[in-house]
């Protein structure tokens, strides 16, 4: 059995090992790489949409993320990557008017996910089953004015 000792300062081996510049260098070099592949991926899907490719360095990792905040989900602090990398089931959406009333419905289909990090990682794709999900309805209402702030007049 091999055992990994603590060095002089009190870290792990593995620590040092992974704060070393030769390899922190080919961190970063492969996190590049994926993100390439990543964007040019993102790129032969994107019809409309501002979903982009970011590479973010950690303390020891670099990250390659999907961001995708478009205007219906900016507001919430939402993020539709999920939704391009894994898909989502279809959902119905009714519109009321301010006052409640039923405007309209329609159904958002159901989508495929793109799959685009797991592709350009070269990672397996996961051939487990599919996540079902209750058919959901989401009320969205039009028209609604925004209240004034609290101040005189």
């Amino acid at each position: 059995m091999a055992y990994i000792y603590k060095g002089l300062d009190g870290k792990k081996m593995s620590e040092i090992i992974a704060s070393l510049p030769e390899v922190q260098a080919e961190v970063d070099a492969r996190a590049f790489e994926i993100g390439v592949r990543a964007e040019e991926l993102l790129l032969q899907h994107r019809a409309e949409g501002i979903a982009q490719i970011d590479i973010v360095k950690g303390d020891i990792d670099s990250y390659v993320v999907l961001e995708d905040t478009n205007g219906t989900n900016s507001k919430s602090g939402a993020n539709s990557a999920a939704s391009i990398e894994f898909g989502r089931s279809a959902y119905d959406v009714e519109v009321v008017d301010q006052n409640g009333h039923y405007v309209s419905e329609y159904t958002v289909g159901a989508m495929e996910g793109l799959h685009i990090l797991e592709q350009a990682s070269h990672l397996p794709k996961k051939s487990g089953p599919k996540v079902k999900v209750k058919r959901q309805k989401i009320r969205v209402i039009r028209g609604r004015k925004k209240k004034r702030g609290g101040g005189r007049g």
